[in-house]
This record gives structure tokens, sequence and C-alpha cells, in this order.
């Protein structure tokens, strides 16, 4: 049974002044884009069982945005991980393997340059963008491994959401 990885890198955030990396919000550009991803995920069939988060105030902010146009769709299950947010490649794979067997789609929101390499590890011929995933950028990939004995899953589909 196949089973769909969505990789999502949150959407455009601010960068004001004495504010917290992991405190900096999203723009106005980057709520519409995230609205334009969760459109994009339904459109196209991926609707998570399981959303992994990092904790990051931008990375929630883009899956409230995505949320909203999931709202007609099954409820997901979110866990936020801060190994999501200061990761490397291979513990975004930790924490996918840690995933619920039953899940048959995960969204992982994430951050760069950590998910684009992610990204490439699990298909390294993907044809993976060599400037890495853009912001709202997707790669969805599908392995027919189960979670934990994941090592590789194909790229399917990439897309860049944006708002119109």
């Amino acid at each position: 049974m196949d089973r769909t990885l969505v990789l999502l890198r949150h959407a455009k955030a601010d960068r004001p002044n004495g504010v917290a990396d992991e405190e900096r919000p999203l723009t106005e550009r980057g709520h519409a884009d995230s609205a334009a991803a969760g459109v994009w995920l339904v459109k196209h069939g991926y609707v998570p069982d399981l959303v992994l988060c990092s904790p990051s105030k931008r990375t929630r902010q883009t899956w409230h945005s995505v949320a909203v146009a999931l709202a007609q769709s099954k409820a997901s299950h979110v866990r936020y991980d801060r190994v999501v947010y200061d990761g490397a490649a291979d513990d975004l794979l930790s924490v996918v393997r840690s995933a619920e067997p039953e899940a048959r789609v995960i969204l992982l929101i994430g951050h760069n340059p950590a998910l684009s390499y992610f990204s490439e590890l699990l298909d390294p011929s993907g044809g993976n963008d060599s400037d890495g995933m853009r912001t709202c950028g997707i790669a969805v990939h599908q392995t027919s491994e189960d979670w934990a004995a994941m090592r590789t899953a194909k790229l399917i589909a990439t897309h860049t959401a944006r708002a119109e």
C-alpha cells in the first residue's frame, strides 16, 4: 500500500528587528500563499492524515492557512516537533519514521535547507531544484515502505504555491 509524504516549506516570513527567528511571523503574501498551498493539496488529493510541523511561528501560521482549505476534508492529527525546526535531513527522516503506521498521507511543514536536503535524500534522482525549495514550495514523495522502515520515496510532484 503506497504512502505519500508531502514536504512543505513554510511561506514567506517577515524579519522584524528584535524578533527571535522562531517567532518570525508570515507576511501578508505568506498567508495568501499558504492558503493557495492548501487549495493545491486538496485539488490533487494530498489531504494529510498526520501533520508533522515545526513549532516556529511561521510554520504554525503556514499550517493554519493550509488547514482552512482542508476544513471540508477529514480532520488531520497535528504533531509539533522541535526536531522539524532545528534538525538536519537525517533527523527529519527519523521524525517521519516515528509516524503512526496507519497514516497514509503525511504533511511535513518545515524549513530550509533541511527540507530540501531531505527531499534529495529520499530521491536523489528526483530532479530537485539546485536552489532548494522556495517559500511555500511543495515536494510530494511516494513510497511503498512502512514509515518505520522508509529509506527512499520517489518524488512524484513539485509545486510552488502562490496566491493569484
